[in-house]
């Protein structure tokens, strides 16, 4: 069955997670034969729904958490429903292309592919994407990022997250693979902005919760020594690891 580790940080998330690039999107319908029906599974707040719609008739946006749908952002081609990777309700043979953006290792794989292979088209195309730890530019504002991501909140990530860390290298993938170019997330932040998408991670939360601790806040002096002006910006970047096949 999937994990839900995010219901916590929902709102957050919604706020601070960053968006994936236009053209990930656009090479993946390209892969389809058709474009009447994406699957997109550990939706989340629909970041990766929202852009698929600008390319497939209906979009279907999965996710476990109640709270995350609650805060996924409306369309008209999109339905949002709560439901597990593993039951999508889905008419078999129906869908073009599934997709999961960052959450490929919470799931239960093998019930998770057994449904992959019922939706999917004979010609449907599966992908599966994370992305990595950010770096941040500025030696000095990377360095205190990093130390707070493996040192301070470390500790809290769930055993999971070593398989973002590897790029979904070590995760089974059944189906025949497919080559894809090489994405990269760019961003222009302000400190603020990056307070922000470190709140909401999952490791995050979990230390809040479990020493009564606000790391976010504890690191914020140091980080803002760092960073320099209030209201100037860096660019954050996140490399993007993908996993696409077919069923044949």
């Amino acid at each position: 069955m999937s994990t839900d580790h995010f219901s916590a940080v929902a709102a957050q998330y919604a706020q601070s997670r960053p968006t994936y690039p236009d053209e990930l999107f656009a090479w993946l319908a390209g892969q389809c034969a058709s474009q009447a029906l994406a699957w997109d599974v550990g939706a989340g707040n629909g970041q990766a729904s929202v852009a698929l719609a600008a390319h497939f008739d209906r979009v279907l946006a999965t996710d476990l958490s109640e709270e995350q749908i609650r805060e996924a952002t409306p369309h008209p081609r999109i339905e949002y429903r709560v439901a597990p990777a593993e039951r999508s309700g889905l008419a078999a043979g129906s869908a073009d292309l599934v997709t999961v953006a960052q959450a490929l290792h919470w799931f239960d794989l093998d019930a998770f592919y057994a449904e992959v292979r019922r939706v999917l088209r004979p010609s449907g195309v599966v992908a599966a994407w994370t992305y990595g730890v950010l770096s941040v530019g500025g030696a000095a504002v990377d360095g205190i990022v990093d130390h707070y991501y493996r040192e301070v909140v470390g500790p809290y990530w769930p055993a999971e997250r070593r398989h973002v860390e590897s790029g979904y290298a070590q995760l089974a993938f059944p189906f025949r693979s497919l080559s894809s170019p090489v994405f990269v997330i760019r961003r222009q932040w302000g400190l603020d902005a990056l307070l922000g998408y470190m709140r909401s991670w999952s490791a995050t939360a979990r230390m809040h919760k479990a020493t009564g601790v606000d790391p976010v806040r504890e690191v914020e002096r140091s980080l803002g020594a760092a960073w320099g002006a209030r209201d100037s910006t860096r660019e954050v970047s996140w490399p993007i690891a993908m996993r696409v096949g077919t069923l044949r």
